[in-house]
């Protein structure tokens, strides 16, 4: 067959006769011989020529190329030089894909645990009568929190603990709950509490609140029914039988002064109250007030608060013999003089046994929660114990059960007492001395309860102070306004607002408690809506307040989010050694690394009274000549110092950033401490579980 261009056509060409065909008709080739020649012409004739467009359909029709068939492919796959090949590659695809599975395995076994969002940003506590009004009546509320949460972006905080806004008397500023489920109408609605955690857990922050078991208000449902003697409700608290004019049960004494014993007519006995006689004190002998307590842990969970706050747990039980308590001074005449929990030994009032299984029952029920992926409830536990640490110790729980994640360290609100690198380190010391192996630790240098560090310790020692706070291993807990360097104000009598300041002016918890100054403008952006503020404003807010400082690189703010954010990023101050180098009547220094990792950072703080020069040529682990990535005083960022000759001036503290392959930790053990050791491997950049 032939195509034709010029004409269009498709002609048959001359065939090749195959003599074995045979015709349906005939028998071979010699049927074949009879057909006649016009027969032949007459099929030429019907094959004939065809348009070009019917050629082209019929000469594009070509069926898919069916593949090699299956004896062929039998025939081939069979030889050696196709087989080999192939079973190479099957079983380097399963070596490969065993190996992916055991790498995979180990780095799971073998890499530490990941920090928990509590412990890998500071805490930042807000008093929410201070923090931002949003309706103008002078008082914070949870819509002025809501207002103001970029301020936490900024700083990039993650943890904020929100001092009480249950509904209350506010006899003790919410202190004082008259009922756990419910939120007070001065800080706003249980759907202003939902809509702010919920824009809270979208930005990424965790909400922390507090608890408050111990005690309850006086105007308390249960305290109201328990002192009918409703059958039910009958031991809620706890009572004794006394005379309105005779003496008190014992000698126990509340903490705000005078006896912890208070008649009450209803009920015709005197109930107990270790904090002001409107804080009756829950009785949690009694299996129903613990079960209670729960069933409110549970509410709040339930609403997704990511942790608790257990407020004054050392009160929760007492003696059952209620025997006097031992005076500190047994010559004092106990009727008269003994007046403050200062004068007694509070052995029958704190820290009784089977307090800790309390806890531990609160602790197991947070735990349920925390198996949802991604949301572990957090559980930090206050208790002020003072010399007798081995007691705080204990709120860590055992090595077979947790109890709190970290109990409050309060040592360091002792620094204004004796500004020195010795006192520093003997405070920092006093907790990583004592804490339980494998622990987190946690600082706190203010709280709604403490003066103000800035003004305790002086505005000289505010920088440092931070620098401390927050290149120390584990948790800091800042206090609203310690981020800019607030300072107490001061109140007059008529002004006192505080229950304990009432009692006893030189006792008011008020000068640490004045609204966040946020900038120069009315109420320092505090309540821009009216001319009120529960408090009074501190004098220096057109200078001292968020927006300024924001401004500036070399503000108290500045500083303190440089540090923060240096701390979340480097392992070695996240999550690495930290080790003693250097102490004096002025510096106080140490070294944070981490095995494995070249990068190292050395802490010079000057808590003393002059500028020093600190020789540290001895520390053979240092390099010769060290650079300060970041100095209290702005103007020494960047300089480079011999090892042997470190100055500080006062109140100065100095990160130094320095590269090693020497560990200081192995060599001097004693010094240095860690929670979860873990190793850098630098050529892949990962950490893994190291002894």
């Amino acid at each position: 067959m032939s195509y034709r261009k010029d004409s269009d056509s498709v002609e048959l060409g001359e065939c090749t006769r195959n003599p074995g065909y045979k015709d349906a008709d005939g028998d071979g080739p010699a049927a074949r011989d009879n057909i006649s020649v016009s027969d032949s012409e007459e099929k030429r004739d019907s094959i004939g020529v065809k348009r070009l467009s019917d050629a082209r359909d019929e000469y594009t029709q070509i069926k898919p190329y069916a593949g090699m068939p299956k004896e062929v492919l039998v025939l081939y796959s069979s030889k050696a030089r196709y087989r080999v090949p192939r079973e190479i590659l099957f079983w380097l695809t399963v070596c490969c894909t065993l190996a992916l599975v055991a790498v995979t395995i180990a780095v799971i076994a073998l890499s530490p645990k990941c920090l928990s969002w509590w412990q890998a940003s500071p805490v930042y506590q807000i008093y929410p009568r201070s923090f931002k009004d949003s309706d103008g009546d002078g008082v914070g509320d949870l819509k002025g929190i809501k207002e103001k949460l970029d301020h936490f972006e900024y700083l990039n905080i993650k943890s904020i603990w929100i001092s009480p806004f249950y509904r209350s008397p506010m006899k003790d500023f919410g202190y004082d709950v008259e009922d756990f489920r419910d939120i007070d109408p001065l800080f706003g609605t249980m759907k202003d509490f939902e809509e702010l955690l919920a824009t809270m857990h979208s930005k990424g922050l965790r909400l922390i609140m507090d608890f408050i078991p111990n005690h309850t208000s006086d105007r308390h449902r249960w305290f109201n029914l328990s002192r009918t003697r409703d059958p039910h409700y009958e031991d809620y608290y706890v009572w004794t039988d006394c005379k309105p004019d005779g003496p008190k049960p014992n000698n126990w004494v509340s903490i705000f002064g005078n006896s912890s014993w208070t008649y009450d007519e209803v009920r015709g006995q005197c109930y107990l109250h270790q904090f002001l006689k409107e804080q009756p004190d829950l009785n949690f002998r009694n299996p129903d007030v613990i079960n209670e307590m729960i069933d409110i842990i549970h509410f709040w969970l339930d609403k997704g608060v990511d942790g608790f706050r257990m407020d004054a747990v050392k009160h929760m039980l007492e003696a059952p013999h209620m025997r006097d308590e031992p005076q500190v001074d047994p010559n004092k005449p106990p009727v008269s003089l003994v007046t403050t929990e200062w004068d007694l030994h509070s052995d029958y009032t704190t820290s009784q046994v089977g307090l800790h299984d309390i806890l531990r029952e609160f602790r197991a029920q947070m735990d349920i929660y925390s198996q949802e992926p991604g949301r572990y409830r957090f559980m930090v536990i206050e208790s002020y114990d003072y010399e007798e640490v081995y007691k705080t110790m204990m709120y860590y729980g055992t090595k077979l059960e947790k109890e709190g994640d970290f109990p409050f360290n309060f040592y360091l609100l002792d620094l204004p007492q004796n500004t020195s690198g010795a006192w520093a380190k003997h405070l920092v010391h006093l907790w990583m001395g004592n804490m339980p192996k494998g622990k987190w630790p946690n600082w706190v240098v203010g709280n709604h309860d403490r003066t103000r560090i800035s003004s305790s310790a002086g505005q000289l020692y505010v920088r440092a102070i931070n620098m401390l706070l927050l290149t120390l291993p584990g948790t800091a807990t800042t206090y609203y306004g310690e981020e800019i360097g607030m300072e107490n104000i001061n109140v007059t009598a008529s002004q006192i607002q505080d229950p304990a300041g009432k009692y006893n002016t030189s006792a008011s918890r008020d000068p640490q408690r004045s609204p966040l100054q946020w900038n120069a403008n009315m109420n320092a952006g505090f309540n821009d809506k009216t001319n009120l503020t529960w408090l009074p404003l501190h004098p220096d807010y057109e200078t001292v307040n968020v927006e300024a400082q924001m401004k500036d690189d070399g503000s108290v703010l500045a500083q303190y989010r440089f540090l923060n954010t240096l701390r979340q990023s480097e392992l070695p101050l996240n999550r690495g050694w930290f080790c003693y180098v250097h102490t004096d009547a002025n510096v106080f220094s140490y070294i944070r690394e981490l095995d494995g990792l070249k990068r190292a950072f050395l802490i010079v703080v000057n808590f003393g009274k002059e500028s020093v020069v600190t020789d540290l040529s001895s520390v053979r682990e240092l390099p010769d000549e060290l650079k300060v990535l970041m100095s209290t005083n702005k103007v020494n960022d960047g300089k480079v110092f011999p090892k042997s000759r470190i100055q500080t001036e006062v109140g100065e503290g100095l990160v130094i950033q320095y590269s090693t392959n020497t560990r200081f930790n192995p060599n001097h053990p004693e010094e240095c401490y860690i929670s979860e050791k873990a190793c850098y491997l630098e050529t892949i950049g990962i950490l893994y579980k190291c002894q």
